[in-house]
């Protein structure tokens, strides 16, 4: 396929930017032993640990790292990403889709977005810098995006222990530096920092959000506010504490995971409690979709003591943005749909593997805490007839304030359900979130009733 001579020369531009930021190493005077940092033994490998050094070295290194970086605009928000190959090698991927489509042109002016590529695997290396590269090239071409991968000096050794004392030193000093590392890099490009995980979606217009909370504590001093109440992700820091909290980071780098150095630092700087800021703004991202379609197949987590939701399909008639999919609503997690331009017609329909006897149908729209975004105006209905598939629907109830929560009053011999779905009944401005369809299959509800 042909392109235009300006769309090929921003593609190719934007891989080189990304590479250059993938394949940076430490400066060549460090790299040829020119006095500039004595590191004996250096080796090529990116598994290879290298010989402890004081952090006053650790820093010189990280620093001339960062001055092969063009100088930049200042921004009011980094959000910083360390990222990993996992099981789903597209985690970031879809992060990113999520945080760019979550934030309006005015906002992305003022973020910046730092991702630390932190595997030794070159090939999701390279692969990463291809596939973001193409999807993300203006942001690139505008420095609204960085991608960024640590030399190998930057790790220090792992020392004492064995077995698996030692194997948990050396992924809790992975995890440490790595983060240490972005902290250190985002330093000067922002007023503020945002740790987020590499799988992570989030919620409409959360630089806003975060701005007003922001503006809104301002008399009072904070070191650590959090908008999300899962793990590390969230976490708004201000930029000017970063080198204090990298310096903590690598201290402990082998003794502590993590979490525990992160969400102490609030206490050293005397903020006293933890502020956690409603609504949340960011989730954890527990699988993703396989395809582009509408059409996804779910296996939820089953939970004893929670709804039963079995494997089925999910689809609709509705605006799919690409960052939060249908069959999130379905999910036994904190995922959620989100879609816009509401019109009468439109439906979320799971439709179940095989048919079962409800006992229970949990429909919840809108934020938790504000209710924002509620459905004003539907209905559920139950599909039944063939498997994987409704002849006919019947009403099941209607939506009050967004939410209905029903029990099924049937006996043993009344049809199994094959279809449960949302049906939007008025139009509605703005934006629609759809937190879950939760359902309780007959015996698994009073198995549960027994067990408690």
């Amino acid at each position: 396929m042909r392109c235009s001579s300006r769309t090929c020369f921003v593609a190719s531009s934007g891989i080189s930017l990304l590479w250059l930021f993938i394949t940076l190493q430490i400066p060549k005077g460090a790299e040829d032993g020119r006095d500039v940092i004595p590191m004996k033994g250096q080796e090529t490998s990116y598994d290879s640990k290298k010989n402890p050094r004081p952090l006053e070295d650790w820093h010189m290194t990280t620093s001339k790292y960062m001055t092969k970086i063009p100088q930049r605009r200042k921004t009011w928000l980094t959000v910083g990403i360390s990222a990993l190959s996992r099981q789903d090698p597209s985690s970031l991927v879809h992060t990113l889709v999520s945080l760019y489509n979550a934030s309006s042109t005015a906002e992305q002016k003022r973020l910046t977005v730092l991702a630390h590529l932190a595997d030794s695997n070159l090939t999701w290396l390279k692969d990463t810098t291809a596939r973001i590269s193409t999807l993300f090239s203006s942001e690139i071409l505008t420095g609204q995006l960085l991608l960024i991968h640590a030399p190998p000096a930057a790790y220090p050794t792992v020392s004492g222990g064995h077995g698996a004392k030692a194997s948990r030193g050396e992924g809790y000093s992975k995890k440490n530096v790595d983060h240490a590392f972005l902290m250190s890099f985002a330093t000067k490009l922002s007023d503020y920092f945002l740790l987020l995980g590499d799988a992570v979606f989030c919620a409409p217009n959360f630089v806003t959000h975060i701005y007003s909370k922001v503006t809104a504590l301002k008399p009072s001093p904070w070191v650590l506010l959090e908008f999300s109440n899962v793990g590390l992700i969230g976490k708004l820091f201000h930029s000017r504490d970063l080198p204090v909290l990298a310096h903590f980071l690598l201290l402990f780098h082998q003794e502590k995971p993590l979490d525990r150095p992160i969400l102490h630092f609030h206490t050293l700087l005397v903020q006293e409690k933890p502020i956690l800021c409603r609504p949340f703004l960011f989730y954890h991202r527990l699988s993703h979709p396989t395809s582009d379609d509408k059409e996804d197949t779910v296996v939820p987590k089953k939970n004893p003591y929670g709804p039963s939701n079995s494997s089925a399909s999910v689809f609709t008639n509705m605006n799919v943005s690409g960052a939060h999919f249908p069959w999130e609503a379905y999910a036994l997690d904190e995922s959620f749909f989100w879609t816009d331009d509401i019109r009468p017609g439109n439906h979320l329909t799971v439709v179940l593997n095989h048919p079962e006897r409800l006992s229970r149908v949990q429909v919840m729209t809108g934020s938790i805490v504000e209710g924002k975004h509620a459905l004003s105006k539907g209905q559920v209905q139950l599909g039944y007839g063939m498997p994987q598939g409704c002849a006919n629907f019947v009403l099941l109830g209607w939506l009050v304030a967004g939410q209905m929560d029903w029990e099924i009053l049937q006996d043993s011999t009344a049809d199994p359900v094959s279809c449960v779905r949302l049906v939007v009944k008025a139009n509605q401005a703005g934006g629609l979130m759809v937190r879950h369809i939760y359902l309780w299959e007959k015996k698994a509800m009073e198995e549960n009733m027994d067990q408690s």
